[in-house]
């Protein structure tokens, strides 16, 4: 199985920098509070502060979340964190889950290893916090001692090193350092808390480089969603993407987006690919429990029609998932079992899968311009045409 990376996927569709999203009138109120830190911390293991499901995985590498510290530790100021008021006395972080996190993890004196941190963002969703018998795993983590550089070639930097019991005299000072945070509640419109989502994406779009679908999971959160979420970490789903840890940027749970838009609504796309999946995103909030159970059982039942087929099956190269064959392929062996609300009652075989990769118009329709509606229409008629589930 290929190792997580970055270019592990092919997408040729068009990329977008101006999307338009619907918006409301909010009645908001805010309040500023400073927490110290280790009120923070209590917090978080009290289950008070939560990380919400549409927020990305934890990403630091352990020297930013070093200079953070430091920067708490020796006094200097960091950005306010942003907390939202879903009930009483319970907040979610709408900004700041990498400074909490971090801060949570030093005094923890435990770091997430990389290949892990999908997994853990679950355990922390199922428990509230780490399980003390996962922090203590080293599969899951290492010691964090702070990973600073020299502050002159002849000098070490003192802080370098440390860890939270070995702060000294700093300790004190650190636990007691205020952190400006701002909550959040919604008024109006009641019961409706779609703005934490706006509020999200807004403070996020222009800071750290998010990427389409951890924007779209933002603004369009939802049990379908959550059901994703399932799914993309599916041992079956796994090795046919060839990676064997979800992505910690969710292309791949934009992968299964994009193949159920198409079989749901692909009569009717419309350029460009990423309104597309805004407005099918949308359209998900108001699946009921019945229909994402449906569609979750039949992706399923994909999964499992895909066992005759070998790792490669989706593969344009080595290594190299094809969004296009995937979402292709699923639409195709989909299309009738979706129709009449059943499951997928076959195997796929491979020889219609190598006949469709091999496909003149299929392939030509994959190259260019991959996300306009003739290229999208074609791909999904040579598949239906060619993909044989028995």
């Amino acid at each position: 199985m290929a190792k997580h990376s970055e270019d592990w996927f092919e997408d040729k569709s068009e990329v977008e920098e101006d999307t338009e999203y619907p918006l409301h009138e909010y009645d908001l109120t805010s309040s500023p509070n400073d927490f110290n830190i280790i009120t923070l911390f209590n917090y978080i293991e009290a289950g008070t502060i939560k990380i919400p499901g549409f927020q990305r995985n934890y990403v630091w590498d352990i020297k930013r979340a070093s200079k953070l510290i430091e920067s708490l530790v020796i006094g200097l100021p960091v950005p306010q964190i942003f907390l939202y008021e879903s009930s009483r006395n319970q907040f979610l972080v709408i900004d700041g889950q990498q400074r909490l996190m971090s801060i949570y993890y030093f005094i923890k004196q435990r770091f997430p290893r990389n290949e892990k941190r999908t997994e853990l963002r679950q355990l922390f969703d199922k428990h509230g916090k780490i399980l003390d018998s996962i922090l203590n795993d080293d599969t899951y983590f290492s010691k964090f001692a702070l990973s600073l550089p020299e502050q002159l070639p002849s000098q070490k930097n003192k802080f370098k090193g440390l860890n939270y019991s070995t702060l000294g005299d700093y300790k004190s000072a650190f636990d007691l350092r205020p952190i400006r945070s701002v909550i959040v509640k919604q008024v109006s419109p009641q019961d409706d808390h779609s703005a934490i989502y706006e509020i999200f994406n807004r403070l996020n779009s222009g800071g750290v480089n998010l990427k389409p679908q951890e924007i779209r999971m933002s603004l369009y959160h939802s049990d379908f969603y959550d059901m994703l979420n399932r799914i993309n970490t599916c041992p079956q789903w796994r090795n046919l993407t060839g990676i064997s840890e979800p992505d910690l940027h969710v292309k791949d749970l934009e992968f299964l987006l994009r193949g159920f838009a198409l079989l749901v609504s692909g009569d009717d796309y419309n350029p460009s690919m990423v309104k597309f999946l805004n407005a099918f995103s949308l359209k998900t909030k108001s699946f009921n429990a019945e229909q994402i159970q449906y569609l979750e059982n039949l992706l399923l039942s994909f999964l499992q029609s895909c066992s005759n087929l070998d790792n490669t099956a989706f593969q344009s190269s080595p290594n190299r998932f094809s969004i296009t064959a995937f979402e292709s392929i699923f639409a195709a062996a989909c299309r009738h079992a979706f129709k009449s609300h059943a499951l997928i009652n076959g195997k796929i075989t491979a020889e219609s899968v190598t006949q469709l990769k091999e496909d003149e118009k299929f392939m030509a329709a994959s190259e260019k311009g991959t996300a306009n509606k003739v290229n999208v229409a074609t791909r999904l008629e040579r598949a239906h045409e060619i993909i044989k589930v028995r």
